[in-house]
Parts: C-alpha cells; sequence; structure tokens
C-alpha cells in the first residue's frame, strides 16, 4: 500500500502537570480518504490535532506528513501541508477584508502578485465565497465565516484539510452547504467532531479515541452502530436518529 498522508505511530504526549493525553496513538489516513475523528471530551482529540502540525512535540513516537517527519527543522513545511480549521472562525479571520484574511497564509510563504490572486480568488470559488472578496469578514453571517476559514487554509494547497467540529452553532443549511463544499475538494479529510449524523454523511471511515487512546477504527456506519462500544465511549446520537434506517 502507498505511504499514508498522515503517519502516526505510538504518540504519547502528557501535559506539564502530568495529565497523560495521548497514550501510545496510532493513526493512519491515506490520500483523498475522509476521516472522522470520534470520542467524549477529554479524550485526547484536539491535543492529538495540535500533533499534526508541531503546535505540540511528542514524549513518545513519531507523526509524519507524506513521509516528512513533523520535526522542528520541518516544520515550515509541514504547515504548508497540513492545514487546520478551529471550530471559531473568528480565531482565522483578523484582518480587513475576506480577501486579506484568504492571502495571510500564502502572502508570508512569498506568493505574490496574479499568483498570490490567482490562490485567493481559487480558494473562495471553492468554498462558493467569491463574490464576498472585498467585505469585511465581520459583516458576514457565522457560516460565511466559517466558509471563509476553509477558504484560508485551502489557499494553502494543503494536502490534509484538519476540520474541528465543523457543523457546530451551523443552521440547518449553511451545515449542508459545509458538506457539499467538504464533498467536492480533492484533498485528505480529518475531522474532528461530536456530530455524529456529520461525521456518517461525509466519511466513509471513524476512528474512535478514549483516554488517549485509539479504541475503534472502521467505518463509520459500523461504529455508530455498535451498540456495547458506543455505550461504553460515552457516544450517543441524536434521538430519533438510527443509521440503521438511512438508505
Amino acid at each position: 500500500m502507498s505511504t499514508p498522508t498522515l503517519d502516526v505511530q505510538g504518540l504519547v504526549y502528557a501535559y506539564p502537570d502530568g495529565h497523560a493525553a495521548l497514550r501510545g496513538v496510532d493513526l493512519h489516513v491515506h490520500r483523498g480518504e475522509r476521516v472522522a475523528l470520534l470520542g467524549p471530551n477529554g479524550a485526547g482529540k484536539t491535543t492529538l490535532v495540535l500533533h499534526l502540525n508541531g503546535i505540540l512535540t511528542g514524549d513518545a513516537g513519531t507523526v509524519s506528513v507524506s513521509g516528512l517527519p513533523v520535526v522542528k527543522q520541518n516544520l515550515q513545511d509541514v504547515r504548508r501541508r497540513v492545514g487546520i480549521v478551529f471550530q471559531d472562525p473568528d480565531d482565522q479571520l483578523f484582518l480587513g477584508s475576506v480577501r486579506q484574511d484568504v492571502a495571510f497564509g500564502p502572502a508570508n510563504l512569498g506568493v505574490r502578485g496574479a499568483a498570490l490572486d490567482r490562490r485567493v480568488m481559487d480558494a473562495l470559488e471553492q468554498v462558493g465565497m467569491a463574490e464576498f472578496a472585498d467585505r469585511p469578514p465581520h459583516h458576514l453571517s457565522f457560516g460565511q465565516r466559517r466558509r471563509v476559514a476553509v477558504a484560508t487554509v485551502l489557499a494553502m494547497e494543503p494536502e490534509i484539510l484538519v476540520l474541528d467540529e465543523p457543523s457546530s452553532n451551523l443552521d440547518p443549511a449553511s451545515r449542508r452547504e459545509l458538506a457539499d463544499i467538504l464533498r467536492s475538494l480533492d484533498v485528505t479529510v480529518l475531522m474532528v467532531t461530536h456530530d455524529l449524523p456529520y461525521a456518517l454523511e461525509l466519511c466513509p471511515r471513524s476512528v474512535v479515541l478514549a483516554e488517549g487512546a485509539v479504541v475503534a477504527d472502521g467505518a463509520t456506519f459500523d461504529v455508530l452502530t455498535d451498540d456495547v462500544l458506543m455505550k461504553e465511549h460515552r457516544l450517543e446520537l441524536p434521538f430519533g436518529f438510527d443509521p440503521r434506517t438511512i438508505g
């Protein structure tokens, strides 16, 4: 099989207070996969994500992106390859216009002129926000700001798009629009979510993290219909939602 786009082996991490957040995590994601990362609060999901582009460094184990180790000397290249879209879009939008925000990352990599303009507009077109390029981000709806936040990462032309709770606080129409966008992207996706129907809709594969370890890895349908697994790890489907009844 080909080299995984994302390869995590034996990752261990403890916070300075001694709390063991990751306990030997193995995770392998191949190009083009869309994988949901599930688990209760405190499972270690965010801690794991912060290792993928070197924000945190493990106490043991390795992380690599397309064969490139996530170590200090490779961080600039790794951070271009792994784009993280945080839960709050306002964490990523801080300039006077949508265009400026989307241009910020590639400009810092030295992209200039027509090439930069092309990157910005391509990214905005992918998320259906090109007509808002010159709007101040704070004049947009929450759902529109989330789409622009995705564009700020797409403008870096990443190999892996990491999404932290992408459906949170979205109304049903915005949730559907974002799902359509994510399905259309030619990029590997790792989606951290508590929204289990969204995981089923978008991610054929799910990985369950609990107490800093991977406890399940398989087809999302199989994970969500494993009643013992779900109960044991505090994963609950919304009232009335049963994956077995979805055609």
